[in-house]
């Protein structure tokens, strides 16, 4: 029997990158998943091309943009009354724009709250009643390795990633009775669309080419290469398996080693 089958998941972030990763892995473990996402048509698509036994797609995606808060909670709630209890919550997101933190915005730091730590909340608060009903849940967070090493470059990013991590751990304490897991995991370099946006831009802002980035970061990771986003994935599925049922409140760097920290 697959591991998480009949197990209902929401995946977040799910067309693409370690969202789309982890949606089909979790599909592969027998889950039926729920895409939550803003583009139906690509919605659409990764819905059709998810794995599923027997003739019949058992998969579905709800349409909500994360920069609309309250359109998130409005979809949730009708989404999850017609689909059902989700028992494994995936909360992933694109993350903030690059850039020094001395020059971040007020506007930018409020949207970037909005899009991971309040539309986190929200999600977590509609799907945790069920959760306990069910007496199974699992809320896995795709954030950064920066809440354990700040990213030169990502000011922005690196002190909503720490608030997230924070809420995660809170969290963890106050469901941990109801044997409801919440963990994070860290990605480092990963080869995703955004990863090749950052490499542009340190390219564009140094005048170094494109390659002699790679390399450089490469450097820096003791295994020497970047991960596929199917590799934070794994580590995601098995934080949403039974297997990992006396595991929570902790934060899991899928890195290659990088981070310097324990």
């Amino acid at each position: 029997m697959s591991t998480l089958a009949g197990k209902h998941a929401l995946v977040c972030g799910s067309t693409q990158g370690i969202g789309l990763a982890c949606a089909t892995e979790l599909a592969r473990s027998g889950a039926r998943v729920t895409l939550l996402a803003r583009n139906r048509e690509q919605l659409e698509q990764v819905r059709a091309g998810l794995p599923h036994a027997g003739a019949e797609n058992p998969h579905q995606y709800l349409v909500a943009d994360f920069a609309q808060p309250d359109t998130v909670r409005a979809v949730l709630i009708e989404g999850l009354r017609r689909l059902g209890t989700a028992h494994i919550l995936v909360n992933n997101t694109g993350g903030p724009p690059a850039g020094p933190v001395t020059e971040a915005t007020e506007q930018q730091f409020l949207s970037a709250f909005a899009a991971h730590l309040l539309c986190n909340h929200i999600l977590a608060q509609a799907t945790v009643p069920g959760m306990k009903a069910e007496k199974y849940g699992r809320i896995v967070n795709v954030i950064s390795t920066s809440v354990k090493q700040p990213i030169k470059g990502l000011g922005v990013s690196n002190t909503i990633r720490g608030a997230v991590a924070s809420w995660a751990k809170t969290l963890a304490g106050e469901l941990g009775p109801f044997g409801i897991t919440v963990n994070n995991v860290l990605p480092g370099a990963t080869m995703t669309a955004r990863h090749h946006s950052l490499i542009r831009i340190k390219s564009e802002s140094s005048g170094k080419s494109v390659e002699a980035i790679e390399q450089g970061m490469k450097a820096e990771i003791p295994l020497g290469r970047f991960a596929a986003p199917e590799e934070v994935a794994a580590a995601v599925v098995f934080l949403a398996s039974p297997a990992a049922s006396y595991i929570t409140g902790i934060n899991l760097p899928v890195d290659g080693g990088r981070t310097g920290s324990l």
